[in-house]
């Protein structure tokens, strides 16, 4: 076993003790997702970073990514997915964030055709979504994808185009950085910072090329970003099955 093999294989054993040490309340699948992320004005996003959280940078830059994918079979631990509960296309802009040594995702915004993740993510998990419609298509290597927010010009519209061979991030590279995340945090109603574990197999991406003809969503941001139309990076994944557990506050670290 390679020394990179043999770390991996120990940061998978510390998540096997988090999982086998309580159970999990949620699975759910994430598929024909689309990674697209820019390089932002760090200083400008961290005005929209809670306190108790400090952004993660890559090399000195700070990241935002605009996600479009499809959540699939979205259930209790203990129970049956729901046809046209279920399933449903989400739309989320996030960024990278660490509070001590824990890394993991917050969101800025979170849209999705489903009114009850609406009330209940927003309810339960103090995710920031909204409702919004829309839809994500897959084509072979073509990721399409259109979301409007109802009452509001709020919408994202385009697609991406996998090319190459698919495979899984290096140690230390950018793709480690922006896709293998598996904490998010959160702040709830009296602005203390919870932190919720999800685990899922590593990603297997592979690069894309992106065609945006509205992009709404990070035009609403003021982040320094040159051209919403034109991500610095996208990748495109067929996606992972994922089970999620309850939110911790922080001072349980």
């Amino acid at each position: 076993m390679s020394f990179l093999n043999l770390i991996r294989e120990i940061i998978f054993l510390e998540k096997i003790s988090y999982i086998t040490s309580k159970k999990h309340i949620l699975n759910q699948s994430w598929q024909d997702i689309s990674f697209m992320h820019w390089k932002v004005d760090k200083n400008l996003l961290s005005k929209s970073i809670p306190k108790g959280l400090i952004l993660d940078l890559y090399e000195d830059e700070a990241y935002v990514g605009v996600i479009p994918f499809m959540m699939k079979n979205v259930r209790p631990r203990w129970a049956m997915s729901i046809p046209f509960v279920s399933n449903f296309p989400e739309f989320n802009i996030r960024t990278y964030v660490k509070a001590g040594k824990t890394k993991g995702v917050f969101f800025l915004t979170l849209d999705a055709q489903s009114i009850i993740t609406r009330i209940y993510a927003t309810g339960v998990y103090h995710l920031p979504y909204r409702y919004s419609r829309g839809y994500v298509n897959r084509n072979s290597k073509t990721f399409q994808w259109k979301s409007n927010r109802l009452w509001s010009d709020y919408s994202l519209e385009g697609y991406c185009e996998s090319e190459g061979e698919s495979g899984y991030a290096e140690k230390g590279s950018l793709e480690e950085f922006l896709l293998e995340r598996y904490f998010l945090f959160v702040a709830d109603r009296n602005h203390k910072i919870r932190k919720g574990f999800i685990h899922h197999a590593r990603w297997r991406f592979k690069k894309a090329k992106a065609k945006i003809v509205k992009n709404s969503f990070l035009e609403s941001f003021s982040l320094g970003v040159k051209n919403v139309f034109s991500p610095d990076f996208c990748h495109a994944s067929d996606g992972v099955e994922v089970k999620a557990w309850a939110l911790e506050y922080l001072d349980k670290d």
